[in-house]
C-alpha cells in the first residue's frame, strides 16, 4: 500500500511556496503522494491547483502529485490537457489526476453561471475524460459529443507516461453506482461516503467497492482503490491492525487528511505529517 497527504489550498494554504515546502517534507519524511484541493475558492483565499501543483513538482523529485478532485465540468478539456501533460512533465511522470462532479454546485458553478445540476455535471464530466483522453494521444483527433466537438486537434508533446496519465475517480458509495461505472474505465476509484453522513468508508466497504469494480472493468491493467483516511502515526498496535484491514480489503492508496475539514493550524499539520505514514 502506498501512503500520501492531502493538503488544503485555501486560506493560509493557498500560498503556493508553503504547499511546495510541505511537499518536500512530506518526502523526505516518505508519505509516497501529495494531494491537494482544487476549489475556486469563494468566498475563501484559494490557490490555482496547476500552478500550486508545478511548484510542488519543482521541490520534489520522488512523490506522486496530483488534485483530489478536479471538477472537470467547470474546466475547458482541451485546456486541462495542455495543463496536464505540461505538469506531467515537469514532475517527470508523477502526476495522477483525480476527477470527480465538483462541490458544491452553489460557488463553484452557479455562482459563475455554468450550471450546477449534477446531471449535467455528470455528463460533461464523462465527455470531457473522452476529450482528455484524445488530446493526450498526440495524434489528430476530433469529438462529437452534447458538450464538447472537436475538429482535427492535435496536441503535442504525449504525456510522459504510458498509456496516459492516471484517472482516479471519485464518487460516494451508495445506492446509485455511475460514479464507480465511470471509475472502472479509467484507474482508480476514491470512494467516499455519502454527504450526509460525517465518516470515512470501512474497510467491509472496500471489499464490496472491490469486488464491484471487478464484476465491471474491461481490462486487467492494474487500479488503484484510494481512501481518504485519518490516523495518528503513532504505530500503535490498533493503528497497524487498522493500516492492515484497509490493505487486506484492496486499498492500494492510504491519504492521509491534512486538510482545514481537520486540522485548522500549520504547525498541527506539520506535526502529523512529520510523524510519516500510519503504522510505521
Amino acid at each position: 500500500m502506498h501512503y500520501a497527504i492531502y493538503l488544503s489550498s485555501i486560506d493560509q494554504f493557498s500560498d503556493p511556496r508553503l504547499l511546495a515546502d510541505l511537499a518536500s517534507e512530506a518526502e523526505a519524511v516518505g508519505w509516497d503522494g501529495v494531494f491537494i484541493w482544487d476549489h475556486i475558492g469563494c468566498p475563501n483565499t484559494a490557490a490555482d491547483p496547476w500552478v500550486a501543483l508545478s511548484a510542488m513538482a519543482l521541490k520534489t523529485r520522488r512523490i506522486k502529485l496530483g488534485p483530489i478532485v478536479t471538477p472537470v465540468a467547470r474546466r475547458r478539456p482541451w485546456k486541462l490537457a495542455r495543463e496536464t501533460v505540461t505538469l506531467d512533465h515537469l514532475s517527470g511522470g508523477r502526476l495522477i489526476l483525480g476527477v470527480g462532479l465538483g462541490h458544491s454546485a452553489s460557488s463553484e458553478f452557479e455562482t459563475f453561471g455554468e450550471p450546477g445540476d449534477p446531471k449535467i455535471r455528470a455528463q460533461k464530466l464523462d465527455e470531457g475524460l473522452d476529450v482528455l483522453a484524445g488530446l493526450w494521444q498526440g495524434e489528430s483527433f476530433s469529438y462529437s459529443g452534447k458538450h464538447y466537438q472537436i475538429k482535427d486537434a492535435c496536441f503535442l508533446p504525449r504525456p510522459v507516461q504510458s498509456p496516459r496519465i492516471p484517472i482516479w475517480a471519485c464518487g460516494a458509495w451508495s445506492d446509485k453506482r455511475a460514479p464507480f461505472r465511470r471509475a472502472a474505465r479509467w484507474d482508480g476509484a476514491i470512494p467516499i461516503a455519502p454527504p450526509s453522513e460525517d465518516r470515512a468508508i470501512t474497510p467491509e466497504e472496500v471489499a464490496e467497492i472491490k469486488a464491484y469494480m471487478q464484476r465491471h472493468r474491461e481490462t486487467d491493467a492494474p487500479f488503484d482503490l484510494v481512501v481518504i483516511l485519518w490516523s495518528e502515526g503513532n504505530a500503535t498496535s490498533e493503528e497497524r491492525q487498522t493500516v492492515t484491514r484497509y490493505a487486506d480489503a484492496g486499498v492500494t492508496w492510504w491519504v492521509e487528511d491534512l486538510s482545514t475539514e481537520r486540522f485548522s493550524s500549520l504547525q498541527d499539520v506539520r506535526a502529523r505529517l512529520h510523524k510519516g505514514p500510519p503504522g510505521v
